[in-house]
């Protein structure tokens, strides 16, 4: 199978495609794993890439699908993929589409983890660091047992601007925009499957693996 995996930041993409990608036997491709390999090997696209990242841009579309090909043309993607992070345009979405065409393979399937808003800025903005001994809290998972305070050296904890409210809102937004277009693409193909991301991660997983049911059975 040929998957992709759709999500907002802090829906769990990333740890339930790892997971169904070893439960399915998929090779497993993060765009940003990619770029992180791709500029330790030195490659052209990687250092291309590379320049764009070290000045805080977005690497272009062309740059991001020639690598996305190089790596799902090489024997270990011959058996299936996981997509975590691509596409994230129409046209990336597109490129990949005649891409595998090319091959006698298409996309099977569009897994899109739905959680609502208010559940991922409470997800995305609850960490919490400590400058002195670098541990790390979380208000919904591993709070601290004095709020604001390091359990393990009372230090005052911090938030990184990573973390906070308005930057993560930005965020959102952001990214909504393209997944929401993106869902749109797969749904007018039939192979949009939207999944309740809510809950256990493990319910999580079997949702996603009852749905992957369907996909197979079409």
């Amino acid at each position: 199978m040929q998957l992709i995996l759709l999500g907002l930041p802090g829906a769990g993409k990333g740890t339930q495609a790892q997971l169904l990608a070893q439960r399915l036997g998929l090779l497993h491709i993060s765009t940003g794993d990619l770029f992180r390999a791709a500029a330790a090997e030195g490659t052209g696209l990687g250092k291309r890439a590379q320049e764009y990242m070290s000045r805080g841009e977005l690497v272009p579309d062309e740059v991001t699908i020639s690598m996305l090909l190089d790596r799902i043309a090489k024997p270990d993607a011959a058996e299936g993929i996981m997509l975590d992070g691509f596409p994230r345009t129409i046209p990336q979405a597109e490129a990949l589409d005649r891409a595998l065409e090319g091959q006698s393979r298409k996309i099977d399937g569009a897994l899109y983890i739905q959680v609502p808003e208010d559940l991922l800025m409470a997800r995305l903005t609850g960490r919490w660091n400590c400058p002195s001994c670098g541990a790390i809290y979380h208000e919904l998972s591993s709070p601290p047992q004095q709020s604001g305070k390091c359990d393990k050296c009372s230090a005052a904890l911090i938030q990184r601007a990573d973390d906070r409210p308005e930057t993560v809102a930005t965020r959102l937004s952001t990214n909504r925009s393209w997944t929401e277009q993106l869902a749109d693409f797969y749904q007018k193909q039939g192979k949009l499957r939207p999944v309740d991301g809510t809950g256990d991660p493990s319910d999580v997983t079997g949702r996603l693996l009852r749905e992957l049911e369907t996909v197979t059975a079409g």
